[in-house]
């Protein structure tokens, strides 16, 4: 998609904090983190939402998971906790179109969450 900051990114068009690349999903500081570890992780292939996934994409976004566990582990903040969120559409809070998972850890995290 030409106009996704996401895809941009992804291209190496817009600079961001890399923390992870694989052949399928890439993840990266959010640059206006809620916690003190905020990582995005996107699919490589543009997916605009949540509702926009298709059974043929199962494996690609559960693959996003795995990369967040790995990160996490990496990170020694498997075993502490973290938070994954994925917001679908304006009034959940998605404000780029591209699929994502939010990584939120270093902090206790409260419910309900907003």
């Amino acid at each position: 998609m030409v106009d996704c900051l996401f895809c941009k990114i992804r291209d190496g068009q817009i600079p961001a904090k890399v923390v992870y690349r694989d052949d399928r999903c890439l993840a990266f500081e959010d640059i206006h983190p809620q916690a003190p570890t905020h990582l995005l992780f996107i699919p490589l292939d543009h997916i605009e939402t949540v509702n926009h996934i298709t059974a043929a994409e199962a494996e690609r976004i559960g693959h996003l998971f795995v990369a967040a566990a790995k990160v996490a582990r990496e990170r020694g903040q498997a075993e502490s906790g973290y938070r994954l969120v994925a917001n679908c559409n304006r009034d959940a809070g998605q404000l780029v179109f591209h699929i994502h998972l939010h990584m939120l850890a270093g902090r206790r995290m409260t419910w309900p969450p907003g």
